[in-house]
């Protein structure tokens, strides 16, 4: 259950939360309001905000899940091919759905951008799934550390060889990231010269995926108590965190190109929210408060997917226009965007009564 409302509270953000926390923050204007409405948004290039974190975070819980779905398949008498071949049919879904939100169907393949964040999804799941299920936790520890330290060597030492020598070589414009998503990447990448989904970064968005997979192995051990999980695990984060603000002295902090110290900070943060979500909800038992996020996290794709193809803001001006008329200029956007969460909320909540799930 804590799995389900932790996914929820994540796609929360996505479908309307960011929007209404900026606009709630709006109307007490000072010091504390602009640090909050700074976390959510992304940082340009180097640095970690709150909304950074929303992706690796869904990665991360991809993984915990994963742990689950392989031993239950295991156990049932599955072998590695058959289960192999399952992952990787999931892993060709969710580029196809990648490529389709970000517009197939258009057929302007010039001028298309292939990467996106269900491809980044797809690709470092599967890799870590793959791994995981054939070499083990050991190897997997050993080649998780091995591609943060390979990564960080290769980005520091080798240089794109069409910047200019002036520029760093962790910028966007020196990065060997860029370089390897301009000369093999088709169509248009997301920020012309660099795209944040690319083919290179994904070897460590593979590891974020991989301390999900590590994290749901310790909440499926058994003879180890619960709340000795949970402090196992905020110990972890802490360490991860530690790990990954002094590496970030020297290999930056940045999503962007996905760097190992970003790796370590995300999966510190993602691991410590789990540890939360999981002690109050499947741990204490105080269950009733995250009944709507779990509506939310049990589709999480489709809430994804949807917005994309859907104008949920039509049925808040149908609905709710009358109503939000009454509000003045100072609370609008705050009551609008509690609003398109609620229509948001209403549609998941409908499939939710009908058991309807994208299942991916």
């Amino acid at each position: 259950m804590s799995l389900d409302a932790l996914r929820g509270f994540d796609m929360l953000f996505i479908m309307g939360g960011e929007a209404f926390v900026i606009s709630l923050m709006s109307l007490f204007p000072g010091d504390a309001s602009d640090i909050v409405i700074a976390q959510m948004g992304h940082k340009a290039w180097h640095g970690l905000a709150f909304y950074d974190i929303i992706f690796p975070l869904f990665l991360f819980m991809a993984g915990i899940s994963t742990s689950f779905s392989l031993s239950k398949q295991l156990s049932t008498g599955k072998g590695k091919r058959d289960i192999s071949l399952r992952i990787l049919r999931r892993c060709a879904m969710l580029l196809f759905l990648g490529m389709l939100y970000n517009g197939l169907l258009g057929f302007d393949f010039e001028n298309m951008r292939y990467a996106s964040v269900l491809g980044r999804i797809g690709l470092a799941w599967a890799l870590a799934s793959l791994l995981y299920l054939w070499t083990g936790r050991r190897f997997s520890v050993i080649i998780s550390v091995a591609v943060l330290l390979g990564y960080w060597a290769l980005l520091a030492l080798v240089k794109a060889p069409d910047a200019a020598a002036s520029v760093s070589i962790f910028s966007m414009e020196g990065s060997v990231v860029g370089y390897v998503d301009r000369i093999l990447l088709p169509g248009r990448l997301h920020d012309a010269m660099h795209d944040p989904e690319g083919l290179l970064s994904t070897l460590p968005a593979m590891v974020t995926a991989m301390l999900g997979i590590f994290t749901g192995e310790l909440v499926r051990k058994e003879g180890t108590g619960e709340y000795k999980k949970v402090v196992i695990m905020t110990a972890c984060s802490l360490l991860l965190l530690s790990v990954g603000y002094m590496w970030g002295e020297l290999f930056p902090v940045n999503k962007n190109l996905w760097t190992s110290s970003f790796v370590c900070c995300a999966g510190g943060w993602s691991m410590m929210l789990f540890a939360v979500f999981y002690l109050l909800i499947d741990v204490v038992g105080f269950r009733k408060w995250a009944f709507p996020l779990r509506v939310i996290g049990m589709n999480s794709i489709t809430i994804y997917m949807a917005q994309q193809f859907f104008d949920f803001h039509r049925p808040v001006q149908t609905v709710f226009g009358g109503l939000l008329s009454l509000f003045p200029e100072s609370l609008y956007a705050t009551a609008y965007w509690s609003c398109y969460i609620l229509v948001c909320w209403l549609f998941l909540y409908l499939l939710y009564r009908n058991k309807l799930f994208l299942k991916v």
